[in-house]
């Protein structure tokens, strides 16, 4: 049995349900949850394009169904050639997994703009560019998971020197409603995930010391599992995934 938005699908024969295999493009997939969300997804059968600025870690998992492409988000040429790639290989991209994040803890009376400027090229224009390349691979059954952060969302609680990065991360929450609402007739559906504390290498940069509740390996569980499904139940909304902001 095939849907008519994907290539192939199986049967899961221990819970009597069909598993349908999908395209999906992940970002920041070097470490962390993004590298989680590859090895979960792709070990379910998916076609997985990891996008990151190094692609060495996902290509040394030398998993059959995993293409890895060196890609900076704030190099206009390197996100054309993910795009090349989804246009010579897939008919469409059911799942983009918006993960990657430049993260930056800098006193603001010390800011360089230099260094916003690339937290936003990344968390915010990368994110856009990305979206806006891929999205006529899309239809309505496509759906775009972008991650941001506790901090980037309203009356949540705050940290001194995180200006640029949770700035960044309110950004790409209102994109998400924007689209969601441009798109609701006919397009894909969009949703984002502010998460919490999870202990990856970008936490223990932020706050040393501290240990979070929750791994990389489960939160990429639960977003592996919402980029499938999510789609079904929601559009255009803010998910707080947090059970402790440091």
């Amino acid at each position: 049995m095939l849907c008519e938005v994907c290539n192939f699908a199986v049967i899961n024969k221990s819970k009597n349900v069909i598993q349908v295999k999908k395209n999906i493009v992940i970002t920041g997939t070097s470490r962390g949850i993004g590298f989680e969300l590859v090895k979960i997804l792709a070990t379910q059968g998916h076609q997985i394009l990891a996008l990151s600025r190094h692609e060495n870690p996902v290509s040394s998992l030398k998993l059959p169904n995993v293409t890895a492409i060196s890609c900076d988000l704030g190099e206009a040429s390197h996100l054309k050639k993910a795009q090349d790639y989804v246009k010579q290989n897939w008919d469409t991209v059911d799942v983009l997994i918006n993960n990657a994040g430049l993260f930056l803890k800098q006193d603001f009376s010390a800011t360089k703009m230099s260094e916003v400027r690339k937290v936003y090229e990344v968390n915010v224009f990368g994110v856009f560019d990305l979206t806006h390349r891929l999205l006529p691979y899309m239809n309505e059954n496509s759906h775009v998971v972008t991650i941001s952060s506790m901090g980037g969302v309203q009356s949540s609680v705050k940290f001194p020197g995180l200006a640029a990065y949770s700035s960044s991360k309110a950004a790409v929450i209102t994109f998400t409603e924007l689209l969601a609402e441009e798109f609701k007739e006919n397009g894909p559906s969009f949703n984002v995930l502010a998460l919490g504390a999870v202990q990856t290498e970008m936490l223990a940069e932020a706050f040393p010391g501290f240990e979070a509740p929750v791994s990389a390996v489960e939160m990429g569980e639960y977003i592996a599992q919402f980029s499938l499904t999510g789609h079904r139940y929601y559009n255009g909304k803010l998910m707080q995934v947090s059970n402790s902001t440091p």
